[in-house]
């Protein structure tokens, strides 16, 4: 149970009675069916979070990432839409996703990889506002050469296991 008035709490691992999630999103819904889009230019957000039990080696972080409102909602392919969580990228072009511009994320899916993983990458811009654990704490920009939401296969992701993780389309470390 949610014993913070207004907040919320997120856990590193959730077990399901069908499988077990690493890592967790929560993304601030603009309606039903569209992610809310923040206009940060000349203004100000503030955020209260407790580090207490985010002990070094795990990372908590608030981020933008360059997402469509619509959750790559387009009638045909995708049908799900924000309403149901689709659309996510980042900088890290993460292999995880099962769905990517409404194509199933299924060749060459490994589902003995902590976390599985699939064949495409999705990548896009990311601005960390905040990334810290209980000792540390970091803003990093991360930009892309690709404008928005690009599925990524090959070299253009800039997969770690692959040695390429500077040749892919994103700035992974920041700058």
């Amino acid at each position: 149970t949610n014993s913070y008035r207004d907040g919320v709490v997120l856990s590193f691992v959730t077990k399901g009675p069908y499988s077990t999630n690493y890592g967790s999103r929560l993304y601030v819904m603009d309606g039903e069916d569209t992610y809310k889009i923040f206009k940060l230019k000349n203004r100000e957000f503030a955020f209260d979070v407790n580090v207490s039990n985010l002990r070094c080696g795990l990372n908590g972080a608030l981020y933008f990432v360059e997402m469509d409102s619509k959750g790559d909602w387009d009638g045909a392919n995708n049908k799900a839409g924000a309403k149901y969580g689709t659309g996510y990228c980042d900088a890290q072009c993460p292999h995880d996703l099962k769905f990517i511009q409404g194509q199933a994320n299924v060749i060459d899916w490994n589902n003995t990889a902590v976390p599985p993983v699939g064949k495409y990458g999705s990548c896009c811009a990311e601005m960390d506002i905040w990334e810290a654990n209980n000792m540390a704490t970091a803003f990093t920009p991360h930009v892309c050469t690709e404008a928005g939401l690009t599925m990524c296969e090959g070299t253009m992701c800039g997969d770690n296991d692959k040695g390429e993780r500077y040749l892919g389309i994103c700035d992974k470390d920041g700058c």
